[in-house]
């Protein structure tokens, strides 16, 4: 497999195309981002239902959600990455899935830093935009050594999320990188730089899959891989500008 095939998202790993060359209808670039935008669209409608019950019933009433939702999406996501073929329908069940943890979040820090939600909704498009025409300009070249880069610093705040779930397990607390000190902000700005260079190995991945003529439905897959990677971005742009508001 092709070194370009590289990227540190789950969902879109080395051997998420592999054997999937067709000679029928082929994934284009095109369909991969109107399918993108059809998980966008499932994902704010979702969200937005969570947010109205939040509103009117208050947070007892969407916690069912956040946690049905994050345990389903977990489940449907894994699905998905083993079972690509199935994309097409579980990649929207996917995006509403997560539209209620996204929505249960975002009320719930919404009331207690007002605007910050569409502050980070704001954040995540707009490095979305910058980052795509930066890379379809090319003036962000995915070499190797990028690559490269990008993957080990996104292993390395897994393990740093991991272990500190570990170490909760023991009492053993390390507030400091989600506290709204210095070292958790510069902690946080370090993992929305990673999450967003993980866009630019989505596009180059999603490219070059579509250049070597894989399935249609793999176009579900690759809208699926690149929501999981905005999803990401999103929250630890939350997180970060949760942080930065407890400073004030």
């Amino acid at each position: 497999m092709p070194n370009f095939f590289r990227t540190s998202n789950p969902a879109l790993n080395p051997k998420a195309f592999q054997g999937a060359v067709t000679a029928g209808e082929a994934m284009t670039l095109q369909g991969t981002v109107n399918k993108t935008g059809i998980l966008l669209i499932l994902t704010g409608a979702s969200a937005a239902w969570t947010w109205e019950r939040f509103a009117t019933t208050g947070p007892q009433a969407v916690m069912p959600l956040l946690i049905g939702g994050a345990i389903g999406g977990f489940i449907v996501a894994l699905v998905t990455i083993f079972k690509k073929e199935w994309s097409p329908i579980t990649a929207p069940i996917y995006a509403l899935l997560e539209g209620l943890v996204l929505g249960a979040i975002s009320a719930s820090v919404q009331a207690s830093f007002p605007g910050i939600a569409i502050e980070a909704v704001s954040l995540t498009f707009g490095t979305l935009v910058v980052l795509l025409l930066a890379y379809t300009s090319r003036i962000i070249s995915v070499t190797q050594k990028f690559r490269l880069g990008v993957i080990a610093a996104t292993g390395a705040i897994a393990l740093v999320y991991l272990g500190t779930i570990i170490l909760g397990f023991f009492g053993v607390h390390t507030f400091s990188i989600y506290g709204s000190g210095a070292i958790g902000i510069a902690f946080s700005a370090f993992v929305v730089i990673i999450a967003s260079l993980n866009l630019v190995l989505d596009f180059d991945f999603i490219e070059n899959a579509a250049r070597m003529g894989v399935p249609k439905y793999m176009e579900w897959y690759g809208a699926f891989g690149l929501m999981v990677t905005l999803i990401w971005l999103y929250l630890e742009i939350l997180r970060l500008l949760v942080k930065l508001r407890g400073r004030r």
